[in-house]
């Protein structure tokens, strides 16, 4: 199943009242549950012999200021997707960045695996990379922040 549709049954499923909706398409079965087997805050989907994918949503207690207030100033990188967080190429692999490192626009910054699919996440501009916000293998949800540059 194309991302882009699965992106649209997300958009449907949190614009609508409806708590879920599951699609098949041949093989390929994704199911959008707006509350999981988390509190309501969560939303999962799932494919068809494709590991789950739960997009990590931050509780009440990390919402609240003083985490806000340890977060360096700067500018976040915003995860444009759902899917799974990694700091590198591959396990064994060096991390594309690391704090107080220099990078340019356009440079990878790391990768998110969504639906099989590995999708490099590039700098949208110039500066120090002030902190990295999301552990490796963590997963993440479509604006989530992921980085702090500088």
């Amino acid at each position: 199943m194309d991302l882009r549709k699965v992106k649209k049954l997300i958009d449907l499923v949190s614009e609508s009242g409806i708590a879920e909706l599951e699609i098949t398409e041949g093989e390929e079965t994704v199911r959008i549950s707006r509350y999981g087997q988390n509190p309501p805050q969560q939303m999962m989907y799932s494919q068809h012999q494709m590991p789950s994918f739960m997009p990590a949503t931050a509780p009440a207690a990390l919402d609240a200021a003083p985490a806000v207030a340890a977060q360096p100033d700067g500018h976040p990188v915003k995860s444009p997707m759902v899917g799974t967080f990694y700091r590198a190429a591959s396990p064994g692999s060096k991390d594309f960045v690391e704090v107080g490192q220099s990078v340019n626009a356009g440079d990878t910054l790391c990768i998110i695996e969504a639906m099989k699919l590995l999708n490099e996440i590039e700098a949208d501009q110039s500066g120090v990379i002030k902190a990295i916000l999301v552990e490796n293998g963590q997963p993440v949800e479509y604006g989530e922040p992921l980085f702090i540059i500088g």
